[in-house]
């Protein structure tokens, strides 16, 4: 069967995946651009936003881990659009006509819309129901492939908590926000079913992947 992964999710020190006050002009709240600053000097995001450059270094490497073998993601409602972004019915989300995903891309929602198919092969769908529906919805749409699992912390805290998630790279960057929403609450001894690895960086950051026992 496929797997369900994360990739390039960053907390801060005091496990905040995202900041307080979305809003459509800050889409992590008072977090800023801070939590993810460390990949955008990478070459990965150099070449997905269009730009020459970037480093080849361990940020680079894990953050390519990105797109591999990937036929679909899922991703929460607050991911896809600013709070009340439902009540738009032109939204079709944050990155513009040609979206970074490539694929079949489903958003766990209460208010449900038809799919948007957009440029490079990324339709969104939109579906109210279980962590574990939804991602047997997505490995069907994956094609044999596996299943990415795009966050927000509300989502990955879910899939976690139902024992879905099968590999997760989480980025733990230097800096403290104090509030938000947190990725780890509610999920004690969750370490118990996984391999555990770290790996420290220049940038400042420690990446941390989560690999299911018997993997």
């Amino acid at each position: 069967m496929s797997l369900a992964r994360v990739h390039n999710f960053s907390i801060s020190l005091d496990g905040f995946g995202t900041g307080d006050g979305l809003s459509l002009d800050a889409p992590f709240g008072h977090a800023g651009e801070r939590l993810h600053e460390w990949m955008f000097t990478t070459g990965f995001w150099h070449n997905m936003t269009g730009r020459p450059g970037g480093t080849r270094g361990l940020d680079d490497a894990f953050a390519r881990q990105f797109e591999p073998g990937v036929g679909a993601e899922i991703m929460g409602a607050g991911k896809f659009g600013y709070p009340g972004w439902h009540e738009d019915p032109d939204w079709k989300g944050w990155w513009g006509p040609n979206p970074p995903f490539h694929t079949p891309t489903f958003i766990l929602t209460h208010h449900t819309r038809p799919p948007i198919e957009m440029e490079g092969g990324t339709t969104f769908h939109f579906l109210d129901t279980s962590p574990a529906k939804a991602l047997e919805t997505a490995r069907e749409a994956a094609g044999g492939q596996d299943v990415r699992i795009g966050g927000g912390p509300t989502v990955i805290r879910d899939f976690l908590a139902a024992g879905l998630i099968d590999h997760m790279h989480v980025v733990v960057t230097p800096i403290l926000l104090g509030r938000g929403v947190r990725l780890w609450d509610g999920l004690e001894a969750t370490e118990e079913n996984y391999k555990i690895e770290s790996a420290s960086s220049p940038s400042g950051v420690t990446h941390l992947t989560f690999t299911r026992a018997g993997l």
